[in-house]
């Protein structure tokens, strides 16, 4: 057996050849490490400064907004909390939470039911037009709301469905909502048809198979969907603006504007307490939800 000579010198040239210094590898990498935490802090001091300013605000006397720009209050008070839990105008602020709360509920529901059922039409039933119904629906998505007030109110109207909440739910539960029921038909799309097939040589029909297999599937997109309505609605100023007449029926929004009078003096103290107090369940909600948001949206590229 013979072996392979390697010259001594040869050898020590590739024995002694140098290597980078690790160290300084590691310095550069700690740097890099350090500068992208600074930049992430200042970008999320940035964000979060509006939301800290409200909250510190909230202790602030009305005499001193105008006077003290700055965050933290010269002489802090709880008397705006006060004033807002006491109510305005003889209704307590609880009804105000409860009138936005059961708007809000009742969105999120007729919005998940008909969206969920037009979008199983169109992504599983053939039928004549169904390529230019969807298109059409896709269109609704440029048509600015502010188009569609003035006739929408007329039907209203003269259905005297106005100061109720009729005008604000009924349309949730007629799939006018078309950027979830396109949501939700690109979940569908994704879900393989051997399972609706199977389903149908067991004598499932239409609404068997919408209920039992294509629902569990879509949670994902039905949470997302829940979500973006619960925030939509609950914000909303201009919708219960044109339909709610009566002080007792108003969502938080509109009593918001209850402590601003341009004829007298508004209450700056209360109307920041109480924007912080509107501004909670929205982030109760969006923290409690927040896992179910971030699944819809990472499996929606995922073939089935």
């Amino acid at each position: 057996m013979s072996t392979i000579e390697v010259p001594r010198a040869e050898f020590l040239e590739v024995a002694t050849e140098p290597r980078p210094p690790r160290r300084r590898r590691v310095k550069r990498k700690t740097v890099n490490t350090i500068i992208w935490f600074v930049v992430l802090f200042a970008i999320t001091a940035v964000i979060l400064y509006p939301l800290v300013w409200l909250v510190f605000s909230t202790f602030k006397p009305s005499s001193e907004f105008g006077q003290n720009p700055g965050l933290i209050p010269d002489n802090p008070t709880v008397d705006n909390y006060v004033k807002v839990l006491e109510g305005i105008g003889g209704t307590p602020l609880w009804r105000f939470f409860a009138n936005s709360l059961f708007i809000a509920l009742m969105a999120v529901i007729g919005t998940l039911f008909s969206s969920a059922l037009a979008a199983y039409a169109f992504a599983r039933i053939k039928f004549k037009g169904a390529g230019v119904l969807f298109a059409a629906m896709i269109g609704t998505l440029l048509l600015p709301f502010h188009v569609i007030i003035i006739p929408q109110y007329i039907i209203f109207n003269r259905l005297e469905l106005v100061d109720t909440y009729w005008p604000l739910i009924l349309p949730k539960f007629l799939a006018t909502e078309a950027f979830f029921v396109f949501l939700i038909v690109q979940f569908i799309r994704n879900i393989p048809r051997d399972m609706d097939e199977a389903a149908r040589i067991d004598g499932a029909g239409h609404l068997r198979i919408f209920f039992s297999i294509i629902l569990p599937l879509i949670k994902p997109a039905l949470i997302t969907s829940a979500i973006f309505t619960f925030i939509w609605t609950w914000n909303d100023f201009l919708g219960p603006l044109l339909y709610v007449n009566s002080p007792e029926q108003y969502p938080l929004p509109i009593a918001l504007r209850l402590y601003n009078d341009a004829t007298s003096t508004s209450d700056y103290g209360a109307t920041v307490a109480v924007s912080f107090l509107a501004l909670l369940p929205i982030l109760i909600f969006f923290i409690v939800f927040q896992r179910f948001l971030v699944d819809g949206v990472a499996t929606q590229g995922l073939k089935g």
